[in-house]
C-alpha cells in the first residue's frame, strides 16, 4: 500500500492533458492501487492519475460508501472517454481532493456512457446515471486538464 501525494491547487500538471496508457503492465497496476488506496485514505470517492503526479489516462473510483457504509467496490478505467450524454442535466455540488474545502455547484449530465479499458486489458462500458455519471464526469475532466472550478465559472 503507498500513499501518494495528492497535487493541490496551482500545481500546473492539473491543467494538463494526460497521455493515453498504451500498455497495462506491472506499473500500471500498481499505480492503480497506490490511485485506491491514496483515494480511500482521503476520504475521496474518485481521483485521476494526474492528481498523483501521473499524466496517464486513468481514474479509479468509488461510490458504494455512500450507501453502504465501510464497503469497498473500487473501480478502475484506463482511457476512458464519454461515447454518450443525456440531454437532462443534474446540479450537485461538487468538491475535489485537489482543491481541498472549496465547493461550487457543477451542471453535469444526469446520464452518460463511458468505454474504457479495465486492468485485464478488456474493453468494457459503463451506463452511468445519477452520482456515478457526475463523479465519472468529475474525473474524466482531469484527464482533459480541466478541473471543477473551471466547469463553474463557464456556466455562471
Amino acid at each position: 500500500m503507498a500513499i501518494r501525494e495528492i497535487r493541490k491547487d496551482g500545481d500546473e500538471i492539473l491543467a494538463k492533458k494526460s497521455k493515453e496508457v498504451e500498455v497495462i503492465d506491472d506499473k500500471i497496476k500498481q499505480l492503480a492501487q497506490d490511485m485506491l488506496d491514496t483515494m480511500y485514505k482521503s476520504d475521496g470517492i474518485g481521483l485521476a492519475a494526474c492528481q498523483v503526479g501521473m499524466l496517464k489516462r486513468m481514474i479509479v473510483y468509488d461510490i458504494s460508501y455512500i450507501d453502504e457504509e465501510g464497503k469497498k467496490e473500487g473501480h478502475v478505467l484506463i482511457n476512458p472517454k464519454i461515447t454518450s450524454r443525456s440531454k437532462d442535466m443534474v446540479e450537485v455540488e461538487e468538491g475535489c481532493l485537489s482543491f481541498p474545502d472549496v465547493y461550487k455547484n457543477v451542471l453535469r449530465h444526469e446520464k452518460i456512457t463511458v468505454e474504457y479499458t479495465d486492468l485485464d486489458g478488456k474493453k468494457k462500458k459503463i451506463n452511468a446515471k445519477d452520482m456515478e455519471a457526475i463523479v465519472l464526469q468529475h474525473e474524466i475532466d482531469h484527464l482533459d486538464g480541466i478541473v471543477f472550478l473551471d466547469r463553474y465559472k463557464e456556466q455562471n
